[in-house]
Formats: C-alpha cells, sequence, structure tokens
C-alpha cells in the first residue's frame, strides 16, 4: 500500500537566469523534496531570462510552471516566495537587494558581487531583512558535498590536530584553447574577475569552511595569458560558457579578466594557506583540491573523485603510516542517509539539492541559513585583496575593511 505524502506548505521560488547554473539549481529544488523530508514544499514557479522564447524553453525542460522576461515585475508578485539568483555577477546586487526589500528569501550563486562595494550593500540588505524574518544564503555548494562536510567534521573533532598547513587549488582547462569564443565570464563588467572570482572563491569558502578559519591577509599575483578571443557566433548563449565547443565569429573581443590566479593566505591561526586558481591547467577539468595539514594528521579531498576524502593519522604506529581512502556513502555520512545505499555514489548536482534542503528547513525554522551574505562578503574582500595585491607587486594585503 502507497501512503500518500503529508500536504505541506508549499514554498513558491522564483529563479532569475537561466543556463548551466539555472540547471543545476531547477535539479536541486526538483529533487530534495524527493528525497528529504522538508518542512515547506518547493515550488517551481517562476524562471525568469531576457529572452521570451529561450526562457519558455528552459521553463519546459526543467519544470518550471511558467516562464517571465520583467525579474522586477516577478519579485513584487503575492504568489512567489522565494528568489533564486543565477545570473552573471554584475546583476547580483541589484536583483537580491531588489528581492530582499518585497520580503522575499534569496538564495543568490557565488561569488555574492563584482566589487565589495556591492557585497556590502547586499550584506547590509540581508542583516535588515533578517530582522523581519526574511532569511538569505550565498549559494557556494561545494561546502555540501558529503566528503567535504565530513572533513569539516573531523577538523572540529580534533581529528588532524591544530591546523599548520592548507593547500587549496580550483583547476580547469576549459579555456585552453585560445581560440575558443569569448562569453560572459570573460568580460570584467559582467563577470566582476575571472579564474579568481569564478573558481577561486570556491577554494577560499571551501578553506575557511573546513578550518573553521578565515583568511586574514594575503600576497597573490593575477594573469591574464590568452588576451583577445573570437566573438561567439550568431545564437550561441551562456550554456557555452564552460565548454570548448560553439561556433565564433570573424570579430575578435577582448579579455578582461585574469586566467590564473596565485595566492598565498594567512589564516586566523597565524597558518598559511597556498591558493591557485586556474582555467589553463592542462588536463584538470574540475579539479577543486584541498589538503589541510595539522600536528595529528592530515586530510585530502579532490572534487574529480568527490565521494572520497583521504586521511592520514600521525599518531598510528610507523609501521602502520599513511594516507587512507574513506569511501564516504555510508548512510551515517552527512547527507547521505536519504540517498542509496552504501557504496552507490552521488555526484555534482547532488550539492544542490542539499542546499536546497539546507536552506528550505532554515526558512521554516526562522534560522539564518549558512553560508550567509557576510560570508560572502568576506569572501569578496579576500577576492578584493588579491587583486590589489597583485597590483601592487604582490605586496602583503589585508582582507578586512
Amino acid at each position: 500500500m502507497t501512503v500518500p505524502r503529508q500536504a505541506q506548505e508549499p514554498l513558491r521560488v522564483a529563479m532569475i537566469g537561466h543556463g548551466f547554473m539555472g540547471a543545476a539549481h531547477s535539479q536541486g529544488w526538483r529533487v530534495a523534496p524527493r528525497f528529504f523530508d522538508l518542512p515547506l514544499e518547493p515550488v517551481l514557479q517562476t524562471v525568469v531570462g531576457r529572452n521570451a522564447d529561450s526562457t519558455a524553453a528552459a521553463a519546459a525542460k526543467w519544470g518550471w510552471r511558467e516562464s517571465a522576461t520583467d525579474w522586477r515585475e516577478v519579485i513584487a508578485r503575492d504568489d512567489i516566495d522565494v528568489v533564486d539568483v543565477v545570473t552573471p555577477g554584475d546583476t547580483h546586487a541589484e536583483i537580491a537587494i531588489a528581492a530582499l526589500a518585497a520580503g522575499k528569501h534569496v538564495l543568490c550563486e557565488k561569488p555574492l558581487a563584482n566589487s565589495v562595494a556591492e557585497a556590502r550593500a547586499m550584506a547590509d540588505a540581508a542583516a535588515t531583512a533578517a530582522a523581519s524574518g526574511i532569511r538569505s544564503m550565498v549559494g557556494f555548494t561545494y561546502r555540501r558535498v558529503p566528503a567535504a562536510t565530513f572533513a569539516k567534521q573531523l577538523v572540529a573533532d580534533g581529528r588532524i590536530g591544530e591546523v599548520r598547513q592548507v593547500r587549496a587549488e580550483y583547476l580547469q582547462d576549459w579555456l585552453m584553447d585560445p581560440e575558443s569564443p569569448m562569453t560572459w565570464r570573460l568580460d570584467k563588467k559582467l563577470a566582476g574577475s575571472g579564474a579568481l572570482g569564478d573558481i577561486g572563491a570556491h577554494a577560499v569558502d571551501l578553506t575557511e569552511y573546513i578550518t573553521g578559519q578565515h583568511v586574514e591577509t594575503v600576497s597573490g599575483i593575477i594573469e591574464t595569458l590568452v588576451a583577445d578571443r573570437p566573438l561567439p557566433g550568431a545564437g550561441e548563449n551562456e550554456s557555452l560558457s564552460l565548454s570548448k565547443s560553439g561556433t565564433a565569429s570573424t570579430e575578435r573581443g577582448t579579455v578582461t579578466v585574469d586566467d590564473i590566479a596565485l595566492f598565498t593566505g594567512r589564516l586566523s591561526s597565524g597558518a598559511l594557506a597556498s591558493f591557485e586558481a586556474s582555467r589553463f591547467r592542462t588536463g584538470r577539468k574540475n579539479a577543486l583540491r584541498i589538503e589541510i595539514s595539522g600536528t595529528r594528521g592530515a586530510l585530502a579531498f579532490d572534487l574529480e573523485r568527490l565521494n572520497e576524502l583521504e586521511y592520514y593519522d600521525a599518531t598510528a604506529p610507523d609501521t602502520e603510516l599513511g594516507f587512507r581512502r574513506i569511501l564516504v556513502t555510508e548512510s551515517a555520512h552527512p547527507y547521505l542517509a536519504p540517498w542509496w545505499p552504501t557504496g552507490h555514489m552521488l555526484g555534482y548536482e547532488h550539492g544542490f539539492s542539499h542546499q536546497v534542503a539546507d536552506f528550505v528547513t532554515a526558512v521554516h525554522d526562522g534560522r539564518a541559513p549558512q553560508p550567509s551574505f557576510a560570508d560572502g562578503l568576506h569572501v569578496q574582500q579576500v577576492l578584493d585583496a588579491v587583486e590589489r595585491s597583485s597590483a601592487a607587486g604582490s605586496a602583503w594585503i589585508p582582507t578586512a575593511g
């Protein structure tokens, strides 16, 4: 006998933007309530985009009830409870602040904004809205990969002792071909920065999340390796922005963001961390890797092997030393209980379902979801400090202020 699900109060969502991140977020909103026992029922109400035809197609593909082209009109509607912002960074601040002012809960993709000033305005708006019970969260989804969440637990439990050193890197190679067409991710006006903000932000946030510390000062350098690229051919769109495919026109555009960012950071405890963000690391497709060394052990995680965590116990006998592989698929591991039997792997998309589950639960419970807009502001301050350090000959720059 099939027992019907108990009716729950709806949480009606409007997603602003569609494409790569729109697809990932749509998957999260659709799947989370099927596996997690959520206190509210997410409803995919409206997806918003600039082009009516492509937005309607996205709505039909991903299961949204309707599509629209005017985000201001949508966030003013009474039948919208949540605004999910997955647009390029140059519009994050305007949309999120307006949505909060309209009394909507907000989930916003990372990096939070294109500048510290915009991020601070967003964090201030979120703090004001929180006093009225309006919640906001920035989408650093990799916190919710079970192996990464488990790594944080091990550090908090003292399993590696005092953190001494961190190495974090996010490596891709999708821009290796200098004739790969321009995308909005290569335009500073739209993206804010290149590899630094697009993927370096994840490396910073994951380091801070797992260690429980902040990056307080940085010294770094950023560089653009390919200064100009073909403009995209007619009809190409954001969905090609992480692909080597796509047609190019005969015209060329100027790349105004960095391709590589290398920097060192000092954490709250005084420990040093090294960071690398590159979209030119040959052979690496989506390698977000972090290794944390402590006085009693070490941990290593690689997103390209996202169901695994490496653990080194420095207190073991000499004859038993060595990194050992932990398969993070047990029901007792973070987020795993609602999913598949032990050993049946999760993938990239599952983090977005975990994000939805955490966000919806926090909204229902009246708690501040994590990471907050204040956390997003801090990461923006780190990115800004790296850019200023590079401009000043790799001088050490504080991230606060």
